[in-house]
C-alpha cells in the first residue's frame, strides 16, 4: 500500500549559485517522490543560470514573478512573464536570464525523480 509523504519545509534542499539559487521541494534523493523532481529557481536581477540540459528528462517552466529570456533552440530567445510556461524537452540546451529589476522566480517540474543536468 501507498502512503503519503511529508517533507517538512526544513527538509527542503537549497543549492545557492552566484547567479540565485534553487530549491528543491521532491525528488529521489529527498525521499518523497519516484516520479518527478520539482523545484523553485530563483535568478537575481540581471544575471542568468548557466547553459545546460536535461539528458534524462523533459523540465517544465512557470514563470511566478518577475520577466526572463529563455534561450532554446539554436542560440534563440523567448521573452517569458508572469503566468507563461515553456516545456524545454530532453537534451535541448537552454538557459534562463533574469531581464527585469527584481528576482525572477520559476517553478520547475522534471519527469524524472533523479534528474540530470549537463553543462554546455
Amino acid at each position: 500500500m501507498s502512503k503519503a509523504i511529508v517533507l517538512r519545509a526544513s527538509e527542503t534542499a537549497t543549492v545557492e549559485a552566484d547567479w540565485g539559487h534553487l530549491e528543491w521541494y521532491a525528488s529521489s534523493s529527498l525521499g518523497n517522490s519516484n516520479e518527478v523532481t520539482i523545484g523553485k529557481c530563483v535568478i537575481k536581477p540581471g544575471c542568468a543560470n548557466p547553459l545546460h540540459s536535461h539528458p534524462n528528462c523533459s523540465e517544465v517552466i512557470v514563470v511566478v514573478q518577475g520577466r526572463v529570456s529563455h534561450t532554446i533552440e539554436g542560440g534563440a530567445h523567448v521573452e517569458l512573464n508572469v503566468g507563461d510556461v515553456i516545456t524545454v524537452p530532453p537534451d535541448l540546451p537552454h538557459q534562463a536570464i533574469n531581464i527585469g529589476d527584481d528576482d525572477v522566480v520559476l517553478s520547475i517540474a522534471f519527469t524524472s525523480a533523479d534528474r540530470q543536468s549537463r553543462a554546455h
